[in-house]
């Protein structure tokens, strides 16, 4: 049973991915809108590292993980496309009537989505590198940055598969995910949370778990290996992807059920 798994999820996956590059413009304008953020945000707000709270921190490593989180949503919208599309043409319907895994028709689409965001992640990190990025940690400290991305990925790509499942719609899986988007600006976007003023957005930063996966990036990018520090971020995505991922695979229990 277990081989069958990773046979049917390897296939699946495979499937998914083929599918998007077929379809590049499924994913290049959320790679043109993440490239943009790190572009404007570090050219018109750079003068901010000034300020004694920075202690001359990178402005360009400290924006970069908003550009990579930004990716993470919009490339774990398309897991849940990819599930909305199968159902409306009818795949998803032929698919039950086959023996794959059931797992494997929900975690195709998840994985490859992870991998979609592994490659936008790539690219920006390499665009951040021609800006000049300087990285605390090292070749390892851009793992870890890749890790986390990969992970609050995960966490988005659950969300979006069980809300694909549960609506069964287009318009509606995608206005689903682009409730994420408001937890980026409640966060620690362009400044620390001891920068915030409003008394409101610092309470929301610091019970928005966007603000630990970005102080987790920024540690290993500019502070370095502050175990603490990494870990939050870490903490942060194993709650978020345990609630999304159980959302996920209870909303496949109700499509499967529904047929």
């Amino acid at each position: 049973m277990g081989n069958n798994v990773f046979k049917d999820t390897w296939l699946m996956t495979v499937r998914n991915i083929k599918t998007t590059i077929r379809n590049p413009f499924s994913f290049i304008p959320n790679l043109i809108i993440s490239a943009f953020f790190l572009l404007v945000y570090e050219g018109g707000l750079s003068g901010i590292s000034q300020l004694p709270t920075f202690e001359g921190a990178d402005y360009l490593a400290f924006i970069l993980p908003v550009s990579i989180v930004s990716a993470a949503i919009g490339g774990a919208g398309g897991a849940g496309q990819s599930i909305v599309k199968d159902i409306e043409t009818g795949f998803f319907s032929r698919l039950l009537l086959t023996p794959a895994s059931r797992l494997a028709i929900v975690l195709g689409p998840i994985i490859a989505g992870m991998l979609q965001l592994l490659v936008q992640t790539l690219l920006i990190i390499g665009m951040a590198f021609l800006l000049g990025l300087n990285v605390k940690t090292g070749f390892a400290g851009v793992l870890f940055v890749l890790l986390i991305a990969i992970g609050w990925g995960l966490a988005f790509a659950g969300y979006s598969v069980g809300i694909a499942l549960r609506t069964r719609n287009a318009q509606a899986a995608q206005a689903g995910t682009f409730i994420f988007f408001p937890l980026i600006f409640l966060s620690t976007t362009f400044v620390p949370l001891e920068l915030i003023e409003a008394q409101w957005l610092k309470i929301a930063a610091t019970i928005n778990p966007t603000t630990y996966v970005f102080e987790s990036m920024r540690t290993a990018l500019i502070d370095g290996w502050v175990f603490w520090d990494l870990m939050q971020g870490v903490i942060a995505i194993v709650i978020v992807c345990a609630i999304t991922i159980t959302f996920a695979a209870v909303s496949a229990k109700g499509a499967v059920s529904r047929k």
